[in-house]
């Protein structure tokens, strides 16, 4: 009974986070409700290890579809990862206690933000162009990779808000994009984990298919749909966020 929860929390997850992130707002509690003695770092190498997955193929399902900019993408999610190994790396040195409360009023702005500006997002039309968009997305990478890397919730968010704010992505492009980002970030701290052990492998496998199967159904949603539904789940998931981060700082 406790796998068939956390399988099919894994599916639900994957479903979500292929459209917008925020997969880990549904799978990380799932498995830290169903295993409340388990190790935290364990449950978070678990949930990696099973995410890391469905991202994968939700980025493949994407760029079959929606063309990926490759050439500026790429840097920036080597980036990515080169910032969240060394935001994880720090996270052993300096407590991010200090981002627990900060975080739901900076959530908050983002949601403002895109609640007032109805048209943000629904158009696709690059602000950059050349090294000036490679600039602008590498620095996307590296500074939230860093962040993913040393504290984690709403990555997959701040990815697409940054995307579509500042470098003027469609929620759609943006999304495919923070795809590839997001899995760089992933997949260093997945290394991490696994390399300390904390990765349960008799979970991650029947989760992972689980997490692939919910990616695939949310991709097609996503590419059936187009910006505007992905904007919605944008709202709703950082809507999540900012009750759960709310609720972590201040009440729990």
């Amino acid at each position: 009974m406790e796998l068939l929860f956390v399988t099919f929390a894994s599916a639900l997850a994957g479903f979500v986070d292929a459209i917008v992130g925020g997969g880990g707002l549904i799978l990380l509690p799932a498995l830290f409700a169903v295993y409340p003695s388990g190790v935290p770092a364990t449950l978070l190498g678990t949930n990696k290890s099973a995410s890391v997955w469905g991202t994968s193929f939700a980025a493949w399902q994407y760029s079959r579809r929606v063309q990926m900019p490759w050439r500026i993408m790429l840097p920036a999610a080597a980036l990515a990862m080169a910032g969240s190994f060394a935001g994880a790396w720090l996270v052993t040195r300096v407590s991010p206690e200090f981002l627990r409360q900060l975080l739901p009023f900076v959530l908050l702005a983002v949601l403002g933000y895109t609640l007032v500006r109805k048209d943000m997002g629904q158009h696709h039309t690059p602000r950059f162009q050349g090294r000036a968009e490679l600039l602008a997305a590498c620095t996307v990478g590296v500074g939230i990779g860093f962040y993913d890397g040393f504290f984690g919730p709403g990555t997959g968010s701040f990815f697409v808000f940054l995307l579509v704010r500042w470098l003027g992505y469609d929620f759609l492009n943006a999304s495919v994009a923070a795809k590839l980002l997001n899995l760089s970030s992933n997949a260093a701290a997945l290394v991490l984990f696994t390399l300390k052990g904390h990765v349960w492998w008799h979970l991650a496998l029947p989760m992972a298919v689980a997490n692939v199967m919910g990616s695939l159904l949310g991709t097609r949603m996503a590419l059936k749909h187009g910006a505007g539904f992905v904007r919605v789940m944008f709202i709703v998931v950082v809507s999540a966020l900012i009750c759960k981060t709310s609720w972590d700082a201040f009440l729990r």
